[in-house]
């Protein structure tokens, strides 16, 4: 695919349709939750469960992905796994810890609804060229690992 002709546009016209994407995210994650019976943080961290895929995540590894104490991530893990969405496992290195696996009737329920969105999203990056898609890529990369940092350096739970 070749790359389109693209408009031009200034860091702060990136910056602001940026802000809207995310707006708009945030109000569509609100609805899923609340379709599924969860809350936007318990969803959140059923993704990072989901992401997690086979390495199956310590209730502390959840906690600092989702910028929560471990004392609220037993909370959260205690609502997923009442709603049919994850199991605790023992960990097999440390009987102290467990590991929190996704529920696969659960799983399924999640990507019947996001699916849909994710193919849109594939014919949007059909759009634009393989350069093009390292770039948007590399920058995704870059900003979500600059938030993060701006997370840990601002916002952090104690």
């Amino acid at each position: 695919m070749h790359a389109k002709p693209r408009p031009s546009a200034s860091p702060a016209q990136a910056l602001s349709a940026m802000d809207h994407l995310i707006a708009t995210s945030m109000v569509g994650q609100q609805e899923i939750a609340a379709q599924v019976g969860l809350n936007v943080t318990d969803l959140t961290c059923f993704a990072y469960v989901l992401e997690a895929g086979e390495n199956l995540l310590t209730a502390g590894d959840l906690a600092a992905r989702a910028h929560v104490t471990t004392g609220a991530v037993t909370g959260i893990l205690n609502r997923l796994e009442r709603a049919g969405y994850v199991t605790r496992r023992p960990d097999p290195t440390d009987r102290r810890r467990v590991r929190v696996a996704a529920v696969p009737d659960a799983e399924a329920r999640i990507r019947e609804i996001y699916e849909p969105y994710y193919a849109r999203l594939m014919n949007l990056f059909a759009d634009y060229s393989p350069a093009e898609i390292a770039v948007l890529t590399d920058w995704f990369t870059r900003a979500s690992t600059l938030a993060a940092d701006y997370l840990e350096e601002y916002c952090r739970a104690d």
